[in-house]
Protein backbone atom coordinates (compact mmCIF):
# COMPACT_ATOMS: atom_id res chain seq x y z
CA UNK A 1 0.00 0.00 0.00
CA UNK A 2 1.60 3.22 -0.83
CA UNK A 3 1.55 6.43 0.98
CA UNK A 4 -1.39 8.00 -1.07
CA UNK A 5 -3.22 4.64 -0.17
CA UNK A 6 -2.45 5.25 3.52
CA UNK A 7 -6.23 5.45 4.72
CA UNK A 8 -6.91 9.01 6.36
CA UNK A 9 -8.09 7.25 9.82
CA UNK A 10 -4.22 5.96 10.16
CA UNK A 11 -2.50 9.23 8.83
CA UNK A 12 -1.44 11.78 11.55
CA UNK A 13 -4.02 14.53 11.79
CA UNK A 14 -2.34 18.09 11.94
CA UNK A 15 -5.07 21.13 12.38
CA UNK A 16 -4.15 24.57 11.44
CA UNK A 17 -6.41 27.17 14.49
CA UNK A 18 -6.88 30.76 14.93
CA UNK A 19 -8.81 33.76 14.59
CA UNK A 20 -9.83 34.90 11.13
CA UNK A 21 -7.17 36.82 9.18
CA UNK A 22 -4.32 35.44 10.76
CA UNK A 23 -3.25 33.50 8.04
CA UNK A 24 -4.25 29.80 8.85
CA UNK A 25 -4.46 28.98 5.11
CA UNK A 26 -1.75 30.43 3.91
CA UNK A 27 0.38 29.40 6.39
CA UNK A 28 -1.04 25.95 5.25
CA UNK A 29 -0.71 26.34 1.08
CA UNK A 30 3.11 27.37 1.97
CA UNK A 31 3.88 24.11 4.41
CA UNK A 32 1.76 21.54 1.60
CA UNK A 33 3.26 23.24 -1.02
CA UNK A 34 0.25 23.94 -3.12
CA UNK A 35 -2.72 26.37 -3.13
CA UNK A 36 -5.83 24.27 -1.36
CA UNK A 37 -7.18 26.23 1.50
CA UNK A 38 -9.38 29.47 0.13
CA UNK A 39 -6.73 32.55 0.56
CA UNK A 40 -8.33 35.85 0.22
CA UNK A 41 -8.23 39.40 2.16
CA UNK A 42 -11.54 39.14 3.00
CA UNK A 43 -11.81 38.20 6.73
CA UNK A 44 -13.56 34.55 7.21
CA UNK A 45 -13.01 32.72 3.52
CA UNK A 46 -12.38 29.40 5.13
CA UNK A 47 -16.40 28.44 6.11
CA UNK A 48 -16.03 24.71 6.59
CA UNK A 49 -12.96 22.46 7.52
CA UNK A 50 -10.65 21.50 4.58
CA UNK A 51 -9.03 18.44 4.64
CA UNK A 52 -5.61 17.75 2.25
CA UNK A 53 -3.43 14.33 3.02
CA UNK A 54 -0.08 14.91 2.17
CA UNK A 55 3.92 13.47 2.64
CA UNK A 56 5.50 15.09 5.47
CA UNK A 57 8.65 14.05 5.79
CA UNK A 58 10.32 13.00 7.87
CA UNK A 59 7.24 12.26 9.86
CA UNK A 60 5.45 10.23 6.62
CA UNK A 61 1.45 10.45 5.59
CA UNK A 62 -0.27 13.08 7.42
CA UNK A 63 -3.94 14.86 6.92
CA UNK A 64 -3.97 18.75 6.77
CA UNK A 65 -6.85 20.42 8.21
CA UNK A 66 -7.72 23.99 7.65
CA UNK A 67 -10.04 24.87 10.11
CA UNK A 68 -12.97 28.44 9.72
CA UNK A 69 -11.86 31.20 11.90
CA UNK A 70 -12.28 30.81 16.14
CA UNK A 71 -13.61 34.65 16.32
CA UNK A 72 -16.29 34.11 13.37
CA UNK A 73 -19.61 36.58 13.93
CA UNK A 74 -23.14 35.62 14.11
CA UNK A 75 -25.09 32.35 14.09
CA UNK A 76 -23.73 31.02 10.96
CA UNK A 77 -20.18 32.03 12.77
CA UNK A 78 -20.93 29.83 15.85
CA UNK A 79 -22.00 26.83 13.36
CA UNK A 80 -18.31 27.15 11.87
CA UNK A 81 -16.39 27.67 15.06
CA UNK A 82 -18.31 24.47 16.39
CA UNK A 83 -17.29 22.39 13.57
CA UNK A 84 -13.52 23.84 14.16
CA UNK A 85 -13.43 22.71 18.02
CA UNK A 86 -15.20 19.13 16.36
CA UNK A 87 -11.63 18.91 13.85
CA UNK A 88 -9.77 19.58 17.65
CA UNK A 89 -11.21 15.82 18.62
CA UNK A 90 -9.36 14.00 15.68
CA UNK A 91 -6.22 16.33 16.25
CA UNK A 92 -2.88 14.40 16.70
CA UNK A 93 -0.96 17.95 16.48
CA UNK A 94 -2.19 21.62 16.80
CA UNK A 95 -1.16 24.57 14.88
CA UNK A 96 -2.42 27.85 16.21
CA UNK A 97 -1.92 30.71 14.16
CA UNK A 98 -1.74 34.23 15.04
CA UNK A 99 -1.23 37.64 13.25
CA UNK A 100 2.64 38.92 14.41
CA UNK A 101 0.97 42.31 14.03
CA UNK A 102 -1.68 41.78 16.65
CA UNK A 103 0.33 39.39 19.08
CA UNK A 104 -1.71 36.94 21.41
CA UNK A 105 -5.49 37.92 21.80
CA UNK A 106 -7.64 36.68 24.54
CA UNK A 107 -9.41 34.55 22.34
CA UNK A 108 -6.32 32.69 21.58
CA UNK A 109 -5.26 32.41 24.55
CA UNK A 110 -8.72 30.51 25.58
CA UNK A 111 -8.29 28.20 22.71
CA UNK A 112 -4.50 27.43 22.90
CA UNK A 113 -5.72 26.54 26.68
CA UNK A 114 -8.72 24.26 25.02
CA UNK A 115 -6.07 22.86 23.07
CA UNK A 116 -3.81 22.20 25.97
CA UNK A 117 -6.30 20.77 28.15
CA UNK A 118 -6.69 18.33 25.72
CA UNK A 119 -3.42 17.60 26.04
CA UNK A 120 -2.83 17.81 22.08
CA UNK A 121 0.62 18.87 21.35
CA UNK A 122 0.78 22.41 19.81
CA UNK A 123 3.31 24.84 18.32
CA UNK A 124 2.36 28.69 18.25
CA UNK A 125 2.83 30.40 15.09
CA UNK A 126 3.67 33.87 14.41
CA UNK A 127 2.64 35.24 11.01
CA UNK A 128 3.80 38.06 8.74
CA UNK A 129 6.87 38.29 9.80
CA UNK A 130 7.65 40.45 6.89
CA UNK A 131 5.68 43.55 8.14
CA UNK A 132 7.12 43.98 11.30
CA UNK A 133 10.37 45.55 12.91
CA UNK A 134 12.12 43.83 15.73
CA UNK A 135 10.39 46.30 17.89
CA UNK A 136 7.24 44.67 17.45
CA UNK A 137 7.88 41.27 16.92
CA UNK A 138 9.55 41.66 20.65
CA UNK A 139 5.68 43.89 21.57
CA UNK A 140 4.02 40.05 20.02
CA UNK A 141 6.10 37.80 21.98
CA UNK A 142 5.51 39.26 24.83
CA UNK A 143 1.98 38.06 24.53
CA UNK A 144 2.44 34.61 24.83
CA UNK A 145 2.30 32.73 27.68
CA UNK A 146 5.34 32.90 29.93
CA UNK A 147 7.82 30.12 29.85
CA UNK A 148 7.35 29.69 25.52
CA UNK A 149 10.79 29.15 23.99
CA UNK A 150 11.40 30.01 20.54
CA UNK A 151 11.65 27.60 18.01
CA UNK A 152 10.11 25.11 20.31
CA UNK A 153 7.17 26.59 21.48
CA UNK A 154 6.46 29.54 19.07
CA UNK A 155 7.96 29.97 15.74
CA UNK A 156 8.13 33.35 13.38
CA UNK A 157 7.04 32.73 9.62
CA UNK A 158 5.84 34.71 6.90
CA UNK A 159 2.87 32.95 4.82
CA UNK A 160 3.50 35.95 1.93
CA UNK A 161 7.40 34.60 1.42
CA UNK A 162 7.94 31.55 3.00
CA UNK A 163 10.27 32.15 5.67
CA UNK A 164 10.53 30.23 8.73
CA UNK A 165 8.03 27.39 7.18
CA UNK A 166 10.64 25.29 6.89
CA UNK A 167 11.55 25.08 10.45
CA UNK A 168 7.74 24.70 10.88
CA UNK A 169 7.47 21.74 9.05
CA UNK A 170 10.71 19.77 11.05
CA UNK A 171 8.88 21.19 14.23
CA UNK A 172 5.85 19.82 12.93
CA UNK A 173 7.28 16.43 12.64
CA UNK A 174 8.58 16.06 16.14
CA UNK A 175 5.69 17.23 17.64
CA UNK A 176 2.89 14.70 15.65
CA UNK A 177 5.43 11.76 15.99
CA UNK A 178 2.99 9.07 16.90
CA UNK A 179 4.04 6.91 19.68
CA UNK A 180 4.72 3.45 18.74
CA UNK A 181 2.51 1.79 20.75
CA UNK A 182 2.78 -1.49 18.91
CA UNK A 183 -0.73 -1.80 18.53
CA UNK A 184 -1.89 -4.91 15.83
CA UNK A 185 -5.85 -5.23 14.34
CA UNK A 186 -5.34 -8.94 15.30
CA UNK A 187 -1.44 -9.92 14.48
CA UNK A 188 -0.89 -10.31 18.70
CA UNK A 189 -3.34 -13.17 18.51
CA UNK A 190 -2.26 -15.32 16.05
CA UNK A 191 1.76 -17.05 15.28
CA UNK A 192 3.49 -17.68 11.90
CA UNK A 193 1.50 -20.06 10.06
CA UNK A 194 -2.19 -19.90 11.39
CA UNK A 195 -5.19 -19.77 9.17
CA UNK A 196 -7.33 -17.47 9.61
CA UNK A 197 -11.13 -17.57 7.75
CA UNK A 198 -12.69 -14.38 7.58
CA UNK A 199 -16.61 -14.39 6.23
CA UNK A 200 -17.37 -11.58 4.29
CA UNK A 201 -20.82 -11.49 2.75
CA UNK A 202 -21.53 -9.85 -0.61
CA UNK A 203 -24.63 -8.48 -0.57
CA UNK A 204 -25.73 -4.98 -2.46
CA UNK A 205 -24.45 -2.85 -0.32
CA UNK A 206 -20.79 -4.28 -0.89
CA UNK A 207 -18.88 -2.09 -2.97
CA UNK A 208 -18.49 -3.18 -6.82
CA UNK A 209 -15.09 -4.75 -6.85
CA UNK A 210 -13.14 -4.17 -4.04
CA UNK A 211 -13.32 -5.22 -0.07
CA UNK A 212 -14.08 -2.40 2.71
CA UNK A 213 -11.08 -0.81 4.53
CA UNK A 214 -11.70 -2.76 7.90
CA UNK A 215 -11.52 -6.33 5.72
CA UNK A 216 -8.49 -4.94 3.47
CA UNK A 217 -6.45 -3.81 6.90
CA UNK A 218 -7.33 -6.99 8.90
CA UNK A 219 -6.35 -9.14 5.76
CA UNK A 220 -2.74 -7.22 5.53
CA UNK A 221 -2.30 -7.59 9.17
CA UNK A 222 -2.80 -11.50 9.25
CA UNK A 223 -0.17 -11.26 5.80
CA UNK A 224 2.22 -9.49 8.05
CA UNK A 225 2.04 -11.99 10.69
CA UNK A 226 3.23 -14.52 8.59
CA UNK A 227 -0.29 -16.24 9.02
CA UNK A 228 -2.75 -17.51 5.73
CA UNK A 229 -6.22 -15.72 5.18
CA UNK A 230 -8.98 -17.42 3.43
CA UNK A 231 -11.58 -15.34 2.75
CA UNK A 232 -15.14 -16.76 1.63
CA UNK A 233 -18.84 -15.67 1.68
CA UNK A 234 -21.32 -16.53 4.63
CA UNK A 235 -23.02 -19.26 2.86
CA UNK A 236 -19.62 -21.39 1.81
CA UNK A 237 -18.37 -21.48 5.60
CA UNK A 238 -19.90 -24.69 6.64
CA UNK A 239 -18.78 -26.81 3.98
CA UNK A 240 -14.92 -25.21 4.03
CA UNK A 241 -14.39 -25.55 7.44
CA UNK A 242 -15.83 -29.78 7.65
CA UNK A 243 -13.22 -29.82 4.42
CA UNK A 244 -10.24 -27.80 6.09
CA UNK A 245 -7.17 -29.71 6.41
CA UNK A 246 -6.44 -28.08 9.54
CA UNK A 247 -8.29 -26.13 12.35
CA UNK A 248 -8.48 -22.06 11.84
CA UNK A 249 -7.26 -20.59 14.77
CA UNK A 250 -9.78 -17.90 14.30
CA UNK A 251 -12.98 -16.55 11.95
CA UNK A 252 -13.61 -13.11 11.77
CA UNK A 253 -16.90 -12.07 10.38
CA UNK A 254 -18.74 -9.02 9.23
CA UNK A 255 -21.56 -8.36 12.22
CA UNK A 256 -24.52 -8.45 9.75
CA UNK A 257 -24.25 -12.06 9.14
CA UNK A 258 -23.04 -13.19 13.54
CA UNK A 259 -25.81 -15.35 13.46
CA UNK A 260 -25.11 -17.50 10.86
CA UNK A 261 -21.46 -17.90 11.11
CA UNK A 262 -21.74 -18.55 14.76
CA UNK A 263 -24.64 -21.97 14.18
CA UNK A 264 -21.75 -22.64 11.33
CA UNK A 265 -18.65 -22.03 13.47
CA UNK A 266 -17.68 -25.07 15.53
CA UNK A 267 -17.71 -24.10 19.41
CA UNK A 268 -13.96 -25.08 19.74
CA UNK A 269 -12.71 -22.42 17.47
CA UNK A 270 -12.86 -18.93 18.14
CA UNK A 271 -15.24 -16.13 16.67
CA UNK A 272 -15.45 -12.81 16.77
CA UNK A 273 -15.68 -9.94 14.03
CA UNK A 274 -14.25 -6.64 12.01
CA UNK A 275 -15.99 -4.69 14.56
CA UNK A 276 -14.67 -5.72 17.69
CA UNK A 277 -11.15 -5.95 16.02
CA UNK A 278 -11.86 -2.19 15.33
CA UNK A 279 -13.51 -1.57 18.80
CA UNK A 280 -10.08 -3.35 20.58
CA UNK A 281 -7.48 -1.02 18.21
CA UNK A 282 -9.03 2.03 18.43
CA UNK A 283 -10.89 2.16 21.94
CA UNK A 284 -12.65 0.52 24.62
CA UNK A 285 -14.02 -3.26 23.83
CA UNK A 286 -14.63 -3.98 27.46
CA UNK A 287 -16.31 -0.17 27.46
CA UNK A 288 -18.29 -1.24 24.21
CA UNK A 289 -19.70 -4.81 25.55
CA UNK A 290 -20.35 -2.99 28.95
CA UNK A 291 -22.84 -0.62 27.07
CA UNK A 292 -24.26 -3.89 25.00
CA UNK A 293 -25.21 -5.56 27.90
CA UNK A 294 -26.98 -2.64 29.26
CA UNK A 295 -29.85 -3.20 26.15
CA UNK A 296 -32.39 -5.75 28.41
CA UNK A 297 -32.34 -2.04 30.70
CA UNK A 298 -33.96 -0.33 28.37
CA UNK A 299 -37.39 1.03 29.03
CA UNK A 300 -40.56 2.19 26.73
CA UNK A 301 -39.79 5.50 25.35
CA UNK A 302 -35.83 5.60 25.76
CA UNK A 303 -33.97 7.71 23.05
CA UNK A 304 -30.94 5.97 21.65
CA UNK A 305 -28.74 7.74 19.06
CA UNK A 306 -27.20 5.43 16.23
CA UNK A 307 -24.16 7.52 15.09
CA UNK A 308 -22.21 6.76 12.09
CA UNK A 309 -18.67 7.94 11.62
CA UNK A 310 -18.79 8.09 7.67
CA UNK A 311 -21.01 9.50 4.84
CA UNK A 312 -21.07 6.93 2.83
CA UNK A 313 -24.41 6.49 0.65
CA UNK A 314 -26.89 5.03 2.48
CA UNK A 315 -28.67 1.37 0.87
CA UNK A 316 -31.78 0.64 1.21
CA UNK A 317 -32.31 -1.42 4.43
CA UNK A 318 -29.18 0.31 5.72
CA UNK A 319 -28.06 -1.27 8.52
CA UNK A 320 -27.58 2.05 10.71
CA UNK A 321 -31.45 3.28 9.98
CA UNK A 322 -32.75 0.39 9.23
CA UNK A 323 -31.84 -2.98 10.66
CA UNK A 324 -30.38 -2.26 13.91
CA UNK A 325 -33.47 -0.32 14.77
CA UNK A 326 -35.48 -3.41 13.75
CA UNK A 327 -33.36 -5.46 15.83
CA UNK A 328 -33.03 -3.35 18.69
CA UNK A 329 -36.75 -2.78 18.81
CA UNK A 330 -37.00 -6.99 18.18
CA UNK A 331 -35.09 -7.77 20.99
CA UNK A 332 -35.70 -5.37 24.15
CA UNK A 333 -39.36 -5.94 22.93
CA UNK A 334 -39.63 -1.98 24.02
CA UNK A 335 -40.96 1.18 22.11
CA UNK A 336 -37.97 2.83 21.09
CA UNK A 337 -37.04 6.29 19.84
CA UNK A 338 -34.01 6.85 17.30
CA UNK A 339 -31.82 9.54 16.51
CA UNK A 340 -29.32 9.10 13.60
CA UNK A 341 -25.94 11.47 12.83
CA UNK A 342 -23.21 10.25 10.39
CA UNK A 343 -19.84 12.20 9.35
CA UNK A 344 -18.22 14.48 11.62
CA UNK A 345 -21.69 15.42 13.94
CA UNK A 346 -21.81 14.09 17.26
CA UNK A 347 -23.98 15.95 19.74
CA UNK A 348 -22.59 17.72 22.94
CA UNK A 349 -25.41 16.52 24.48
CA UNK A 350 -26.12 13.15 25.49
CA UNK A 351 -27.80 13.37 28.14
CA UNK A 352 -31.05 13.02 26.27
CA UNK A 353 -30.18 9.14 25.24
CA UNK A 354 -30.21 5.80 27.17
CA UNK A 355 -27.87 4.41 25.01
CA UNK A 356 -24.89 5.43 22.00
CA UNK A 357 -24.78 3.03 19.67
CA UNK A 358 -21.96 4.01 17.10
CA UNK A 359 -20.32 2.43 13.91
CA UNK A 360 -17.03 0.91 13.93
CA UNK A 361 -15.13 4.00 13.03
CA UNK A 362 -12.49 2.59 10.47
CA UNK A 363 -13.07 6.20 8.94
CA UNK A 364 -11.89 8.07 12.38
CA UNK A 365 -8.67 7.98 14.06
CA UNK A 366 -8.19 7.33 17.45
CA UNK A 367 -8.12 10.20 19.10
CA UNK A 368 -11.76 10.84 17.34
CA UNK A 369 -13.04 7.45 18.71
CA UNK A 370 -11.53 7.73 21.93
CA UNK A 371 -13.32 11.18 22.15
CA UNK A 372 -16.31 10.13 21.34
CA UNK A 373 -16.60 7.31 23.63
CA UNK A 374 -15.09 9.88 26.74
CA UNK A 375 -17.85 12.40 26.20
CA UNK A 376 -20.54 9.72 26.82
CA UNK A 377 -18.42 7.89 29.85
CA UNK A 378 -18.38 11.58 31.84
CA UNK A 379 -22.08 12.62 30.61
CA UNK A 380 -22.95 8.52 32.08
CA UNK A 381 -24.47 7.31 28.93
CA UNK A 382 -23.67 3.87 27.94
CA UNK A 383 -22.15 3.26 24.45
CA UNK A 384 -21.69 0.20 22.38
CA UNK A 385 -20.86 -0.25 18.53
CA UNK A 386 -22.31 -1.93 15.74
CA UNK A 387 -21.10 -5.17 15.87
CA UNK A 388 -20.65 -5.73 19.78
CA UNK A 389 -24.64 -4.66 19.71
CA UNK A 390 -25.01 -7.24 17.36
CA UNK A 391 -23.26 -10.24 19.11
CA UNK A 392 -25.32 -9.24 21.74
CA UNK A 393 -28.20 -9.44 20.41
CA UNK A 394 -27.57 -13.03 18.56
CA UNK A 395 -27.02 -14.14 22.18
CA UNK A 396 -23.13 -14.66 21.35
CA UNK A 397 -21.42 -11.50 22.84
CA UNK A 398 -19.36 -13.39 25.65
CA UNK A 399 -18.27 -16.27 22.76
CA UNK A 400 -17.14 -13.41 20.55
CA UNK A 401 -15.27 -11.42 23.57
CA UNK A 402 -13.16 -15.17 23.94
CA UNK A 403 -10.37 -14.32 21.48
CA UNK A 404 -9.30 -11.43 23.59
CA UNK A 405 -8.23 -12.85 26.67
CA UNK A 406 -10.10 -12.40 30.84
CA UNK A 407 -9.26 -8.94 30.87
CA UNK A 408 -11.73 -8.51 28.21
CA UNK A 409 -14.11 -10.90 28.72
CA UNK A 410 -14.80 -10.11 32.19
CA UNK A 411 -17.65 -7.82 33.28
Amino acid sequence: MGMNQTPASERVHIGFFGMRNAGKSSVMNRVIGQELAVVSEVKGTTTDPVYKTMELLPLGPVMMMDTPGMDDPGELGSLRVKKSYQVLNKTDAAVLVLDGNMGMSADDRALYERIGKKQIPCVLVLNKKDTLDDARMARAEESLPKGCEKGRDYLWVSARTGEGIEALKERLAILAKPEENGKRLVGDLLSAGDLVVLVVPIDKAAPKGRLILPQQQTIRDILDSDALALVIKEDRLKDTLETLGKTPRMVITDSQVFGKVSKDTPRTVPLTSFSMLFARYKGDLRGLAQGARTLGRLKDGDRILISEGCTHHRQCEDIGTVKLPAWIQGYTGKKLEFSFTSGTGFPDDLTPYSLIVHCGGCMLNEREMKYRMGCAKDQGVPMTNYGTLIACINGILERSLEPFGQDISAD
